[in-house]
């Protein structure tokens, strides 16, 4: 009689339905661009970055039986501190609901972690623990069967964090743009005040470009303004270049700049109007019937000629200053076929009331809908909604402006490889942040 199989039998004889080898290049790529999973960390430009960092990195895939890859992940080698580890960096491109899939992947990541002697693999999967509304609240059920079946397969889950992690976010803000069709509907689902704000920089001479490779000092500074200013470490020169190099078009570090001579001239022309304005009703003063409904537009009048005034004073200032085009907000966007990522920024807080940081989301959003990706990521927030003094609380406002949802990601998981070694490494870890 023939016994019946246990489930990790089973399991077995499912996965060996899989093969996992090395993929090119081109067959990563298209299977990054073709994933729900897929994303700019996993694809062979950042593979390209990493190996310009020293890392060694493998494409390693999951194919069928037609040799069509199905999942797969970018992985990076690095040397740490106990030894080498490999990182998946949102990723693998896999169903981590899928039990088959997911035990014949992370058994072929084990052997290909185990040939270049690593002592540990982390990933940080790139699928939605939970969707959540702008504010925070969940709208639907957590996948903690996502969870558990990577734990089942031997991966340490880090925790369900929150606050901004060193390596990646796993709380991000994101817009989806399917329902627009130009930038005139796009801005008018923005809240008000954002929609004013990006209307008072397009008034204001805040223009968007791309800088090009030459200008990144431009983007480092910029970048380091905010860094000084929020106490983070801003990333090097020689790195923004790396990115340049490694990524080309589908990396565009953009700038708002304050175009002052077109905001003087503005001010000067408004001058002029509140000017004729105000003549105009001190000479209706003499014959009018309603003196006091009179009064109180020409007081309305001359204080918008003080305004008017001291706008142009300040921006004569500026310009003795600063020149007649200043930098004032950059931003790093990285393009793939599935979204756009609000990378990184900075701005110049001497500019604040000029909102070119909103003129460049705007921007960058209009320029989705012109090439027909449907996604716009922002990036991360703290994940902290009820705590007004959090330190996240203003970047979460600003980007709450442009009215979109909350993706909760799983976090960190490693998978011990040499788990005496391993060991080693998770207590002076332990030990270190006591």
């Amino acid at each position: 009689m023939a016994r019946e199989m246990n489930a990790s039998e089973e399991q077995e004889r499912e996965s060996s339905e899989w093969n996992v080898r090395e993929l090119s290049a081109g067959e990563f790529d298209a299977l990054s661009a073709a994933s729900e999973y897929g994303g700019f960390q996993q694809t062979s430009e950042m593979a390209a970055l990493a190996q310009s960092e020293g890392m060694q990195t493998q494409y390693v895939g999951l194919v069928d039986s037609h040799d069509v890859p199905v999942a797969g992940a970018l992985v990076a080698f690095s040397q740490g501190r106990f030894g080498v580890e490999g990182s998946l960096w949102l990723g693998p491109l896999c169903n981590g609901n899928d039990g088959e899939q997911m035990t014949a992947l992370t058994d072929g990541l084990r052997e290909v972690a185990e040939r270049v002697h690593a002592i540990s693999l982390t990933c940080w999967p790139n699928q939605v623990y939970c969707v959540r509304d702008s504010q925070g609240k969940a709208m639907a059920e957590p996948n903690d069967e996502m969870v558990r079946e990577y734990e089942r397969l031997g991966w340490k889950h880090a925790g369900f964090t929150r606050g901004y992690d060193a390596l990646m976010n796993r709380w991000n803000y994101v817009k989806d743009l399917r329902e627009f069709s130009n930038a005139g509907e796009l801005l008018a689902s923005y809240a008000k005040n954002t929609r004013r704000n990006v209307k008072i920089a397009r008034n204001s001479g805040v223009e968007v470009r791309r800088l090009n490779r030459s200008e990144l000092n431009v983007f480092h500074d910029i970048c380091e303004l905010s860094s000084e200013r929020q106490h983070f470490v801003n990333r090097s020169l020689d790195y923004f270049e790396r990115v340049y190099d490694a990524f080309g078009d589908k990396a565009e570090f953009m700038v708002a700049e304050v175009h002052l001579d077109r905001y003087l001239q503005s001010w000067e022309e408004k001058l002029a109007k509140f000017s004729k304005d105000a003549e105009r009703l001190e000479r209706s003063l003499e014959h009018t019937k309603y003196p006091d409904d009179v009064r109180k537009k020409l007081d309305t009048a001359q204080k918008n000629v003080e305004s008017a005034r001291r706008r142009i004073e300040n921006a004569h200032e500026r310009i003795a200053r600063d020149g007649e085009v200043v930098p004032v907000a950059v931003g790093l966007f990285m393009w793939h076929e599935r979204e756009l990522v609000y990378f990184s920024s900075g701005s110049d807080d001497r500019y604040a009331k000029f909102y070119a940081p909103t003129a460049l989301q705007h921007e960058m959003m209009s320029r989705c809908l012109e090439r027909g990706v449907t996604r716009y990521n922002f990036y991360g927030i703290s994940g902290v909604f009820d705590d007004p003094e959090d330190d996240g609380r203003g970047v979460l406002e600003f980007k709450q402006g442009f009215d979109g949802y909350v993706e909760e990601l799983p976090g960190e998981f490693t998978l011990p490889v040499n788990k005496l070694r391993c060991g080693v490494s998770d207590l002076a870890h332990k030990l270190l942040r006591r």
